[in-house]
């Protein structure tokens, strides 16, 4: 995934009203009307929001005889968590050598080869 791409999913995705206004695209399409009833805003601060939603391909403009639903577009949250998954996976690793570690010490402290921490000991 090209960077200014990734950079533009992100800038769009770090507003709390734009992640609703995508939650509620992934129930169904909806006009701008529709997006704009649940919050405390006008449609015009709606049709803003929107308008970075598109430019990042978050979002497209359907065509309805008089009506422009707007829907969600997957592709680009499907590249973030693409990009993402390099990074679950080097936290996997690392969780289960730790859990390797504690396996390791739980078994010599049940051997009694590694004495017990003392309180107040660093």
């Amino acid at each position: 995934m090209r960077s200014d791409r990734l950079d533009a999913t992100f800038a769009a995705l770090s507003d709390p009203t734009r992640r609703a206004i995508l939650a509620r695209l992934a129930k169904g399409d909806a006009s701008v009307a529709e997006l704009a009833e649940p919050f405390a805003m006008s449609q015009p601060a709606i049709s803003k929001h929107l308008k970075v939603l598109e430019r990042a391909g978050l979002v497209s403009r359907g065509r309805d005889a008089q009506r422009r639903p707007r829907r969600l577009e997957a592709r680009p949250l499907a590249e973030v968590t693409e990009w993402l998954e390099h990074y679950r996976q080097f936290w996997e690793a690392n969780y289960e050598r730790l859990d390797s570690v504690l396996a390791e010490m739980q078994r010599l402290s049940g051997s009694r080869e590694i004495p017990p921490r003392k309180e107040g000991r660093r």
